[in-house]
C-alpha cells in the first residue's frame, strides 16, 4: 500500500508541475503584463546577489588559475594559461557559480515567500479578489530570474577573468592587453552564446521550481520550510542536469 501511495503522489506531482508550467507559458505571453513587478524583481535579484557573486567569482578565478599553473608549467605550456582559464570560465565555471548562488539565495527565497503567502491564505484572498496572483507572483519572478541570470553570468565571467589576470600577472608579469588578447582569441561566439542560453535556462528552472514549491506549499508551520528546502535542492539538481545536456550537445556541434 505504501508503494501505491508513493506512485500516486508522484503522478499527482507530475500533473501539478505540467499544469503549472503550462499556465506560466500561457500567461507569460498574455497581456496585461506586470512590468513594474518584473522590474522590481530584477532589481532585487541583481542587488542582493551582487556582492556574493563578486567575491565568489573573484576567488574562483584566482584559485582555478593557481591550481592550473603548475600542471601547464610542467609541460612548458604556461603561456596557454589565459586561454585555458577563459574557456573554463565562460563555458562552465561562470554559469555554474552564478546559477548555484542564485538557486541557494533566490530559489529558497521564492519558495519561502510564496509558501508563507499560501499558508497564511494571502494567495487565496488574491484569487477571490480577482487580482491575478499567478501573473503577479509567479510570472514576474520567473521572467525576472530568466532575464537576470545571463546578465549576472556576464558579470561573473568578467570578475573571474580579472581574478585570473591577477594570478597570471604575478606568475610571469603578463600585461593586461596581452591577457585580453589571449582571452579574445580563445573564446568563440559559440562559447558566449551557449553560456548565455545556458544561464537563461538556469534562471528559468530556478524561477519555475522555486515558485512551484512555494505556490503549492503544504499547510502548516512546516510547509514554508519544506518549500524553501525543496526549491534549493531541486533547483541545484536541475542546474547540473541542464549543464550536462548542453555540454553534450555542444560536443556534437563542435
Amino acid at each position: 500500500m505504501a508503494k501505491i501511495g508513493t506512485v500516486k503522489e508522484i503522478l499527482i506531482t507530475t500533473a501539478e508541475v505540467y499544469d503549472f508550467c503550462k499556465e506560466f507559458f500561457v500567461k507569460a505571453f498574455t497581456p496585461p503584463f506586470e512590468a513594474k513587478e518584473i522590474i522590481k524583481q530584477c532589481f532585487s535579484i541583481g542587488n542582493k546577489s551582487f556582492l556574493l557573486i563578486s567575491f565568489t567569482s573573484l576567488l574562483a578565478g584566482v584559485v582555478f588559475t593557481k591550481q592550473s599553473q603548475p600542471s601547464l608549467s610542467s609541460f612548458g605550456a604556461e603561456s596557454w594559461l589565459p586561454s585555458l582559464v577563459s574557456q573554463a570560465v565562460v563555458r562552465s565555471l561562470g554559469p555554474l557559480i552564478t546559477g548555484l548562488i542564485c538557486a541557494g539565495k533566490f530559489g529558497s527565497n521564492m519558495g519561502a515567500e510564496l509558501g508563507s503567502m499560501r499558508v497564511t491564505e494571502q494567495i487565496d484572498a488574491m484569487e477571490v479578489s480577482g487580482t491575478r496572483p499567478f501573473s503577479y507572483l509567479v510570472v514576474s519572478r520567473v521572467i525576472a530570474s530568466t532575464f537576470m541570470l545571463p546578465i549576472l553570468v556576464i558579470y561573473s565571467d568578467a570578475v573571474a577573468l580579472f581574478g585570473s589576470f591577477i594570478m597570471v600577472n604575478s606568475f610571469n608579469d603578463t600585461g593586461l592587453l596581452l591577457f585580453l588578447n589571449e582571452v579574445s582569441v580563445s573564446i568563440t561566439y559559440l562559447d558566449i552564446g551557449s553560456s548565455l542560453i545556458k544561464s537563461a535556462l538556469f534562471g528559468l528552472s530556478i524561477g519555475l521550481i522555486g515558485c512551484f514549491a512555494g505556490y503549492h506549499s503544504e499547510k502548516g508551520t512546516t510547509g514554508v520550510g519544506k518549500a524553501a528546502n525543496t526549491a534549493v535542492v531541486v533547483s541545484m539538481f536541475s542546474i547540473f542536469i541542464i549543464d550536462i545536456i548542453i555540454l553534450q550537445f555542444l560536443n556534437l556541434v563542435r
